[in-house]
């Protein structure tokens, strides 16, 4: 099991390459949205804001329902995410990553995972 320091590592990895995606492709896809990640197994969450310019920093919450997107993920998956070692859409199809988010929107994330 990964811990908070490697979760928020991962986290911070994954705002990193957001920011590589080219700012017209990014403006073309996003739009403001707050998303959540809550860490199941150790029981944090933690919540940004996309927009056109990319991500807010993550910072840890205690309401991660309150968000636009909310995704839900064990530790170690999400390192594995943040790697390239574990695909999002297989992650996703196997239960290993749950998205909730309105169908406009998970078809926006899907253009720029």
């Amino acid at each position: 099991m990964a811990n908070e320091e490697e979760c928020r590592g991962a986290l911070d990895r994954i705002s990193e390459r957001l920011a590589e995606v080219e700012s017209d492709r990014l403006a073309e896809h996003v739009v403001e949205r707050t998303i959540s990640c809550r860490i199941t197994d150790l029981r944090v969450a933690y919540l940004t804001r996309i927009h056109a310019g990319g991500l807010d920093p993550f910072e840890r919450t205690d309401d991660p329902a309150g968000a636009q997107v909310r995704l839900t993920v064990g530790s170690d998956d999400l390192v594995a995410l943040a790697r390239d070692e574990l695909n999002p859409a297989k992650a996703w199809a196997t239960g290993r990553l749950k998205i909730e988010a309105s169908i406009f929107d998970l078809l926006r994330l899907r253009k720029l995972l």
